[in-house]
Formats: structure tokens, C-alpha cells, sequence
């Protein structure tokens, strides 16, 4: 089990690191990774220009059950607003920003390991 779970936090870590290179070559600027308080996590928090986004990030291995962003459910999301809402309590110099909250979805599509990178502007 632990070997397993072990495997999914590398494959996590992998796809944090290619969506922030990603948003990176798009223009966005990195101000936190994996921001964590009790209501939860946001794996990225970035500027767009002014605009602060909170940005989650979700993989799949196979897209047989639905792509990887339909696994942000309303919990989820309830959960990464929260902890939005905690962010901007702490590091007030944002609040005056409009805030958007996207996901990027990478999900492998074929059997070369070639994965797709799907980035959806105000996801919830």
C-alpha cells in the first residue's frame, strides 16, 4: 500500500511540475506551491497579470472513466475555496485582486506515455 501511494505522490509531483512550467511559458507568475491549511490544499497560486488564480492539478493514467479535471468535485472545490479564502486572510496585499480558480488537467491518452495538458480558465 505504501509503495502505491508512494508512486501517486511522484506522479502528482511530476504533473505539478509540468503544469507550472506550463503556466510559466503562458505568462503566469508563481507566487506559492501547495498552499495548505486546515480547510485544505491549492497546489498552485499565481498571478495572471493581476489577477490571482488558484490552480488545481489533476492527473490520470487513463481518461476510460472521464478526463482527469472531472475528478474536482463540489467538495473539492468547496474545500480549495476555503482555502482561498485563508490565503487571502494571510497575505491581505491580494485582496484587492480578482480572483479566478482553474484546473489543469494531464491525462495519458495512448501508449507511447504521451500525456495530453488541458488548462481550463475559471473552472469552478
Amino acid at each position: 500500500m505504501s509503495w502505491t501511494l508512494n508512486l501517486n505522490n511522484r506522479k502528482g509531483v511530476l504533473a505539478e511540475k509540468s503544469a507550472l512550467l506550463y503556466l510559466k511559458q503562458q505568462g503566469l507568475v508563481l507566487l506559492h506551491t501547495n498552499f495548505a491549511c486546515k480547510s485544505g490544499e491549492v497546489d498552485l497560486i499565481m498571478l495572471d497579470q493581476s489577477t490571482l488564480v488558484f490552480i488545481e492539478v489533476r492527473s490520470r493514467g487513463s481518461s476510460r472513466f472521464g478526463n482527469a479535471a472531472s475528478t474536482i468535485n463540489h467538495i473539492k472545490q468547496q474545500k480549495i475555496r476555503k482555502t482561498a479564502a485563508v490565503y487571502l486572510k494571510k497575505y491581505r496585499q491580494h485582496n484587492h485582486r480578482i480572483c479566478r480558480f482553474d484546473a489543469i488537467s494531464i491525462d495519458n491518452h495512448d501508449a507511447k506515455g504521451q500525456n495530453s495538458l488541458e488548462w481550463i480558465k475559471s473552472a469552478f
